[in-house]
């Protein structure tokens, strides 16, 4: 077994109280080397002394770029522990240059959203959309023409695009409801792990028209900006309803506002494109669109799973055993 190592939690003190409570910060501290301090919010501001010491680093939301001037100046860094998904704002080019091991907790990340995801198909299937965002509780959507057959979640088709730990846990989420029939893209997917899943995988143009609700689940990438376009959205399904928790980037928002302004098409938006809305923007204030904001993802004691996803792998690590969730270079070309 590794001697207990040398470890700085390096976060924004935002998230270092909401991701580690008292229980967490014990824990580090029993995988710690015994005198070390467990947090700061700013590298730049730890005593050189301490840098030169750290062998770990537990970052998260608010932790600086690991750039080659930062790496210079932690000689014996060997790891790096992220409490959070994405690890894209954090590596350089320089960090990837060096014997670092990295983890992520992507996977942990991903169970509220897919939480979400699924509580938002359902009630976007019994319509429950436009009595929640009007004045008018009593409206009656057995009466909408628009709606005719489409209501429930019996015979309903859902589209996941983007086969990631998201998209998989919604389609694995999706497996008690039979009224449900579920279709993924993803030109990188596994047909045979799709079906798995409970899935199956088709091509995006297929996928489109089959469709009642449109979930999206791809990664950021320049290949997917705008991916979700006119052309796609006017491929839906009247009364189809666009779902995205991932990012506001995939989706046209202009093009989205034209379909659901003419009440062809409903959203739901977790994410946006910017990031909030201008307050005056007209897909606020349309009956048929619900924006939360980014609220799919991990808040309150949902952050814990982050600490514990961390710490699960310090503590593999520092007992010789395989890292359960490690990131490499090659994973960020089709990865958030």
């Amino acid at each position: 077994m590794t001697p207990r190592p040398s470890v700085l939690a390096a976060l924004s003190t935002e998230a270092w109280d909401l991701v580690f409570d008292d229980a967490r910060r014990a824990r580090l501290q029993t995988l710690a080397a015994p005198a070390d301090a467990l947090h700061t919010p700013s590298l730049d501001a730890a005593a050189r002394d301490d840098l030169l010491r750290v062998e770990v680093l537990v970052t998260g939301w608010g932790a600086p770029v690991l750039d080659a001037d930062l790496l210079d100046r932690l000689p014996r860094l060997r790891a790096v522990f992220h409490a959070a998904g994405s690890v894209r704002g954090l590596v350089s080019d320089a960090f990837w240059e060096r014997d670092i091991l990295l983890t992520s907790a992507a996977e942990a990340n991903a169970a509220p959203v897919a939480e979400y995801t699924l509580a938002m198909i359902l009630l976007s299937g019994k319509r429950a959309l436009l009595p929640l965002r009007t004045a008018d509780a009593q409206h009656d959507l057995r009466a909408g023409p628009r709606v005719g057959g489409r209501i429930g979640n019996l015979d309903r088709t859902v589209g996941i695009v983007g086969f990631s730990r998201i998209g998989r846990r919604v389609v694995e989420l999706l497996r008690p409801f039979p009224g449900l029939q579920v279709l993924v893209a993803d030109p990188f997917a596994d047909p045979e792990e799709v079906a798995a899943a409970g899935a199956r995988l088709v091509p995006l143009h297929a996928l489109l028209p089959a469709v009642d609700l449109l979930s999206l689940h791809a990664p950021a990438l320049p290949a997917t900006r705008g991916m979700i376009g006119r052309a796609q959205l006017a491929a839906l399904r009247d009364g189809a309803t666009v779902l995205n928790t991932a990012r506001g980037a995939l989706l046209d928002h202009d093009a989205l506002l034209a379909e659901c302004a003419s009440g062809r098409l409903d959203a739901i938006l977790d994410v946006t494109d910017p990031e909030p809305l201008p307050p005056d923007h007209p897909l606020l204030h349309l009956p048929n669109v619900a924006v939360t904001p980014h609220l799919a993802g991990s808040l309150g004691t949902e952050a814990h799973r982050l600490a514990d996803a961390a710490l699960d792998e310090l503590d593999a690590w520092v007992g010789g055993r395989p890292p359960r969730h490690p990131v490499h270079r090659a994973d960020l070309a089709h990865s958030a």
